[in-house]
């Protein structure tokens, strides 16, 4: 299997290159701004599988930049589909619980109806529809608060606010399953290889940690592991106002993924412990 990786630096595209031998290419070699430019890069490769772990992320930002979200989360992944699709090879996209409206307290099935709240959800919405347009041997992937010890995230903010302060509000009214980049990276590993052997698992499926909390609990769960002891105070998002909505409910029903590659959903605390251990590493 030689797998090509759009994304060098992010979360899930770190953890892909710890993993694995892959060809990472970052904005140097694929600018997802240019996304005839990526396809291109399939073609011209030896890839048999093809990861997109690249992605507009800057949620608020997104609000203001809606055309450059839609063409790096829309436009670049259904190029890469189509370049894929081409040359007779699987392509694993990841997405995102955004493109959900949040409503709700059960966890969101795949074949739930979408409803973005925002331009980075309605980006990546249109990203899953042109990957499934383009008719080829695919997976899309949705996930939900990735972390990791690489990059920015809500753990390492935890951790440096915990150590600057002794008292953090945080919104306690979202709730979702945090997820450790390097549980979606060795995912989306046998993901692709179980495609290589099955075309027929082409489908959208869920994944995120378990089991589901709220950001202050998540919080709470950082300051444990790490020590740090400042006093957590829940807040509802009201007080927490932001320029794009967040989804309240961010609960992913995982179980297609179980049946279809026997994926569980990790232990995002014992992940937490990996993370902060590499963490302890880095800093040393």
């Amino acid at each position: 299997m030689t797998i090509l990786v759009f994304g060098k630096s992010g979360q899930v595209a770190t953890e892909l290159q710890r993993q694995a031998e892959v060809t990472a290419m970052g904005r140097d070699t694929a600018d997802l701004t240019d996304p005839e430019a990526c396809a291109k890069a399939i073609l011209a490769s030896d890839a048999t599988v093809v990861i997109n772990a690249a992605a507009y992320t800057a949620v608020d930002n997104a609000e203001d930049e809606p055309d450059l979200a839609n063409v790096i989360n829309g436009d670049a992944p259904g190029a890469m589909a189509r370049a894929c699709a081409e040359k007779g090879i699987p392509f694993i996209h990841i997405s995102t619980d955004y493109v959900f409206d949040g409503g709700g307290t059960r966890p969101w099935n795949v074949d739930d109806e979408v409803a973005p709240l925002g331009a980075y959800g309605a980006s990546k919405l249109r990203g899953e529809e042109a990957v499934r347009a383009a008719g080829g041997t695919f997976v899309i992937l949705r996930t939900s608060w990735v972390f990791s010890a690489h990059g920015g995230n809500f753990v390492k903010t935890m951790l440096r606010l915990g150590a600057e302060r002794d008292r953090l509000t945080i919104v306690a009214d979202q709730i979702g399953g945090p997820t450790a980049a390097a549980d979606i990276a060795a995912s989306c590993l046998t993901i692709a290889r179980a495609l290589q052997e099955d075309a027929s698992l082409s489908g959208t499926y869920h994944f995120s940690g378990a089991p589901d909390v709220s950001w202050a609990d998540f919080a709470r769960e950082i300051f444990r592991q790490s020590g740090l002891t400042p006093e957590v105070v829940d807040i509802p998002s009201s007080d927490f106002p932001t320029k794009a909505v967040r989804p309240a409910n961010s609960r992913l029903d995982c179980s297609s993924l179980l049946a279809a590659f026997d994926i569980h959903r990790p232990d995002w605390r014992k992940s937490l412990t990996d993370v902060l251990n590499d963490l302890k590493g880095i800093s040393r």
